[in-house]
């Protein structure tokens, strides 16, 4: 194989990388599919533990310890190669595991899920980062795809595992299920991944006081967008004093990366455009899903009045056809390129994103379903040439960093059009209704007709807040085609082979096959 990372000769050697790749799969699947199972469990968490006002935070703190974590990740796995940070994120990971599955109260569990969501991120960013070590660039498709594969087919599972694992089994279940499937992972990796053995070289300066800065700072500004409008309202002092803040933190952080030698977040990331523009076009990007991951399940389930599972399908449908787009994505990125493919696939996801109010009320189920399979398939071509674009533009010592940033700039694109999102439906709802309201307050009361006294005109509320969501996603989507259009070059500056051989000789003065 002519690449970096791992380097494959022998038939032996090739049979070792699909363990690596088998490893991978399973350790991004574990990431995965906890974003998802948990969730079907609350109701038997809740009525185990208590705390039911504060269990929102059993996905928030998680989320948060994964993004903050992603920047600190990418750069150490520069420093010191992936596989002991993978290894290290895989055991935190599995650590946290069996202490939510031993957890006594509600304020333990959620303690122990940051502690999982530490080794999530180094599991996300590490995993996406060896998928362009294990190949040279014309054929990271075939792993990217595979990668897709898994979160699609999680996204799926995720809650019907949960449901059958409560029903039939205790809610501890789902986080020790965990650890059979990571200890083969590790096993996998600690047996097949091998890195090239690299030159000795002075000791690495790891910037401690950075990486502590950007977990404060990022901890501060997600808690204020979790939160806000949920916990408290948007202009309470609790939110103005974490926004405040925040903005101090953000200075700090600049300060010390500026005269770090060795920053945790490198100003290259934001000085180069293709990285630039693609940290904001999958920001625009993680901002745009949570129109369908988050709304289209109360919509499907309060306006189309679609059982659970059958609401889970409408959504699930994207994910049939997003791995599949991506998987061909290579046949035209080969011929427009990286950033012309992508302006296609997000003007078409505008578009989709857009049609959506226009369904009719109350309409069917297919209408809604074509609209994510169409979808999917629009966001499949988009992503993954942004992905292997930038991965293709780096050396493997900023390979790490260069991705982690891209997945980091996801994440809080989710996180913000959560927050974003949630105040426009609820504004919408509250115009609608008179007074204030919350979606999930009225998708709730729909469940008892008996407790509504005009449940129609609610149903139209919803559809009204749920087109307005969409709309703000067709404007996100509007966001990333800027950013591509004016920030990002025409050709992305593709380092070659060559290149890349040069730069992994001066890491690597041997060679180390499996």
């Amino acid at each position: 194989m002519q690449g970096e990372g791992i380097f494959v000769d022998s038939q032996d050697a090739i049979r070792g990388r699909g363990a690596v790749v088998a490893a991978l799969m399973l350790a991004m699947a574990l990431a995965a599919l906890d974003a998802t199972i948990v969730s079907t469990a609350v109701p038997q968490i809740v009525g185990d533990l208590g705390g039911f006002s504060v269990f929102s935070w059993l996905f928030s703190g998680y989320l948060l310890a994964v993004t903050v974590s992603l920047p600190v990740y990418g750069k150490l796995s520069d420093t010191f190669g992936r596989k002991p940070v993978l290894i290290a994120g895989s055991i935190v990971f599995l650590v946290g595991s069996a202490l939510c599955a031993s957890a006594w109260n509600m304020g333990a569990l959620i303690a122990f899920r940051i502690v999982q969501g530490l080794g999530g991120g180094a599991l996300q960013g590490t995993v996406q980062t060896l998928a362009a070590d294990l190949y040279p660039l014309e054929q990271r498709p075939k792993i990217q795809a595979k990668l897709s594969t898994v979160w699609a087919v999680s996204a799926v599972a995720g809650p019907a595992i949960g449901g059958l694992i409560t029903s039939y089994a205790d809610w501890r279940w789902i986080f020790l299920i965990n650890l059979p499937v990571g200890a083969v992972a590790l096993w996998l990796i600690v047996r097949h991944l091998h890195e090239p053995v690299r030159a000795a070289a002075p000791r690495p300066n790891i910037d401690w006081a950075g990486a502590l800065a950007v977990f404060a700072c990022g901890g501060v500004l997600l808690t204020a967008l979790v939160q806000g409008g949920v916990a408290w309202p948007w202009l309470s002092a609790p939110s103005l004093t974490l926004f405040g803040t925040g903005a101090v933190l953000v200075a700090v952080v600049v300060a010390i990366e500026r005269r770090a030698k060795e920053p945790i977040i490198p100003g290259w990331v934001w000085r180069r455009r293709t990285i630039a523009a693609v940290n904001l076009a999958l920001g625009a990007l993680g901002l745009l899903m949570v129109a369908p991951t988050v709304f289209l399940p109360t919509y499907a389930q309060s306006v189309l009045r679609l059982a659970p599972v059958a609401a889970g399908f409408v959504l699930s449908v994207m994910t049939l056809s997003w791995p599949v787009s991506a998987a061909l994505s290579q046949h035209v990125y080969r011929r427009i390129g990286f950033r012309n493919t992508a302006v296609v696939g997000i003007s078409a996801a505008g578009l989709i994103l857009l049609a959506f109010p226009l369904l009719p009320y109350p309409g069917s189920a297919w209408q809604p379903a074509l609209i994510m399979l169409l979808l999917g398939a629009a966001l499949g071509l988009f992503q993954l040439p942004l992905i292997v674009g930038v991965q293709s533009t780096v050396g493997w010592a900023e390979r790490g960093t260069a991705t982690a940033s891209v997945l980091f700039c996801r994440q809080i694109g989710q996180t913000l059009g959560a927050a974003l999102f949630g105040a426009v439906a609820n504004g919408v709802l509250a115009a609608r209704l008179g007074g204030a309201g919350s979606l999930d307050s009225v998708a709730r009361s729909l469940d008892d007709p008996g407790s509504v006294a005009d449940p129609e005109r609610l149903r139209r509320a919803v559809d009204a807040a749920v087109d307005a969501v969409y709309v703000g996603a067709g404007c996100a989507a509007g966001l990333a085609l800027l950013a591509l259009l004016f920030v990002a070059p025409r050709r992305f500056p593709v380092l070659q082979e060559k290149q890349l051989e040069s730069q992994r000789d001066q890491l690597s003065p041997t060679r180390q096959a499996d």
